[in-house]
């Protein structure tokens, strides 16, 4: 059976790196999927300690762990070349370093996976092969494809009045608020990535969380022109000009910001001393279990 580059073969489609599995590659390999388990739920660590002398036990809190996932199915081509090359490919893209792993669901979903078990491949016949990998995402969440981002100035207001001055008057000013809305349509709280960009003096994050609370980064030291200083909320990391950790100087007393499920926070960027050139970009990604 001959096919198109493109063509859905019916079914879930999941592009492993560059192998589309579900679908036809431009070399006209069809990659048949015929299972993916794992990718409804991630593991989970819990642990109960019975009851001395009474019925049941005490829950300690319990958290997610990896994701292992495994993917079966079976390779079609025009030719035994083919057929070779396509293995070869598989092979290539079940990798032992980080993988993107896109699920083509109505809302597309990805994960980061190595390689966490033995690739198995069979001839069937000599333009036909099956296939079944394993691999695990160590992040538990499933994230959205699309990458959101926002960027703000440190707030300032300008215009007004100068005194004296004389009864009645008109007041005109100008507020720019330095506030991030970041918003997660996803199930599971998300962590967002903050990226400071120099020059400014002692910058501080705060986050109002849903509940009225308030969670603050500050950073005691501060960044020239062309410096930029890389907040992981979900690493706790802390790195300037792409290569030196400086957590040292990160004060959290009120913990990490996240973006609780289908909420939204508000991202305030501030500063010891106003300048107009500083920025604060936020990025995130909605998240599922």
């Amino acid at each position: 059976m001959s096919y198109v580059a493109g063509q859905d073969l019916g079914g879930l489609r999941v592009d492993l790196g560059p192998v589309p599995l579900g679908s036809v590659d431009t070399s006209g390999v069809a990659w048949r999927l015929m299972d993916l388990d794992g990718w409804d739920s991630p593991e989970v660590r819990s642990e109960m300690q019975q009851r001395e002398a009474d019925h049941g036990a005490w829950a300690s809190p319990v958290y997610l762990g990896e994701r292992p996932m495994t993917a079966s199915g079976v390779i079609e081509t025009p030719d035994r070349a083919t057929l070779d090359d396509a293995m070869e490919r598989l092979r290539s893209a079940v990798a032992l370093t980080d993988t993107l792993m896109v699920v083509w669901e109505s809302t597309p979903k990805q994960a980061l996976v190595r390689r966490s078990g033995k690739l198995v491949m069979k001839y069937i016949t000599d333009r036909v092969a099956s296939y079944s990998l394993m691999v695990t995402a160590p992040d538990p969440r499933r994230y959205g494809v699309d990458l959101q981002s926002d960027t703000a100035k440190l707030p300032v207001t300008t215009g007004g009045l100068t005194p004296p001055v004389t009864p009645p008057v008109t007041i005109v000013s100008t507020s720019v608020s330095g506030v991030i809305d970041a918003e997660n349509v996803g199930s599971f709280e998300t962590r967002p990535v903050f990226v400071i960009n120099g020059p400014v003096d002692s910058p501080k994050i705060l986050a109002q969380m849903p509940d009225g609370s308030t969670r603050f980064l500050t950073y005691s030291q501060s960044l020239g022109v062309g410096e930029q200083l890389v907040i992981n909320t979900d690493a706790h990391s802390v790195i300037l000009n792409g290569d030196v950790s400086r957590r040292r100087f990160m004060a959290t007393p009120t913990g990490w910001p996240i973006i609780p499920a289908n909420s939204q926070i508000s991202v305030r960027f501030d500063a010891l001393y106003y300048n107009s050139s500083a920025t604060l970009t936020a990025l995130w990604r909605s998240a599922w279990i």
